[in-house]
């Protein structure tokens, strides 16, 4: 059972930061000062949930002591930073092949 609480509990992190980061990219519309801090504000905010994470929920399997599960969340931070990356890269290719 731990071991899909930690397969879960990642992809759970990653997604938080997602959305976070997606309200905080709309709240102050789109500022380009603002988009070369994001994914050093993904990484925060990931290593943040994963230490709340460790001593709210320890169950979860974010590792065995605080600082594994503050890499584990840093790293889900990032994650986040690079799935928006790739969502962005598939549309701009699909938006070019529509247009041939």
């Amino acid at each position: 059972m731990e071991n899909y609480l930690m397969s879960v509990s990642v992809p759970v992190i990653s997604i938080i930061v997602y959305w976070v980061i997606n309200l905080i990219k709309h709240t102050f519309n789109h500022n380009e000062k603002l988009k070369r801090w994001i994914p050093l504000l993904a990484a925060s905010f990931g290593v943040v949930i994963g230490i709340v994470a460790y001593y709210v929920a320890p169950n979860l399997g974010l590792g065995n002591n605080v600082l594994v599960a503050a890499v584990i969340g840093g790293a889900s931070g990032l994650s986040a930073t690079g799935a928006h990356q790739v969502m962005k890269q598939m549309s701009a290719q699909n938006g070019e092949a529509n247009k041939k």
